[in-house]
């Protein structure tokens, strides 16, 4: 084998991470975040010391509802690398279509998704766990919706970052919903974080779902105050992410970036 090319290739993939923050991402971020999770799902359970209530309803049902939030955010984020692999953007941004239509698309298409994936998810913890997701109620309607703005608004976010950065920010699209994980309570309540972060995860509005979804478990009805601020921060968040994908549009059109990105 000849050193040198060895060497050559080596050097050629390093110097991909040079100026490139998602690739950076995809090696510091997943031990972070694994880091980060299970750390406080281990201090969460140390509290209980082994004798944790409704262990299989906590975990169970945090499971199906955070998949919901990753559903709805991969049928936005996917659905457009998928026009952008096929090299169809251009042809969809030139023709007549509004960007608030080709959003709604997507919309659409990721309520396809999440609820043949919720409806699996639920069927089988059911045959193996005997766990009933419906144990919830009619409250699981209104946390149900918040999960999927929250995905969406995420999803946005990623799309709009993609069309600006590129094919090196794909990455994005399979991670960035992770990074509010930690921080949304999923399956530990907000008390377990660090004062600092507990002030931060108040302002996603999956950690008010999922604290919400632990007192209906726990019997103490329909946490309505939660609901309202989940309600409120995501009228707030797609809002900001729809602006924000309008701005990168006409951004990446006025560069005319959009032909080497999608055409």
């Amino acid at each position: 084998m000849r050193r040198h090319v060895i060497l050559s290739l080596f050097l050629r993939h390093l110097y991909l991470y040079k100026r490139s923050l998602p690739r950076l991402m995809e090696i510091f971020y997943w031990p972070f975040l694994d880091l980060l999770l299970w750390g406080f799902i281990t201090l969460y359970l140390n509290q209980f010391k082994g004798s944790l209530p409704n262990f299989v309803s906590f975990f169970l049902g945090a499971l199906i509802l955070w998949d919901i939030l990753f559903r709805a955010q991969q049928g936005i984020s996917v659905s457009f690398l998928e026009d952008m692999w096929a090299r169809n953007l251009l042809n969809l941004f030139v023709a007549p279509v509004r960007p608030i239509e080709y959003i709604v698309s997507l919309m659409l298409v990721s309520i396809v998704k999440l609820l043949t994936a919720a409806t699996l998810l639920a069927i089988l913890a059911w045959l193996f766990y005997s766990f009933n997701i419906l144990v919830m109620g009619i409250s699981l309607i209104p946390f149900v919706i918040n999960l999927v703005v929250m995905g969406w608004a995420i999803g946005i976010i990623t799309t709009s970052l993609i069309l600006r950065f590129g094919q090196e920010a794909e990455v994005l699209a399979w991670g960035l919903a992770f990074l509010f994980q930690p921080i949304s309570a999923v399956f530990y309540p907000v008390s377990v974080l660090p004062p600092f972060l507990q002030g931060l995860a108040k302002m996603i509005p999956a950690s008010h779902v999922f604290e919400g979804m632990r007192a209906v478990i726990m019997g103490a009805g329909l946490p309505v105050d939660h609901l309202l601020k989940a309600s409120l921060l995501n009228a707030f968040y797609i809002t900001l992410a729809i602006a924000f994908f309008h701005w990168n549009l006409r951004g990446v059109r006025q560069r005319g970036l959009l032909a080497r990105i999608g055409g």
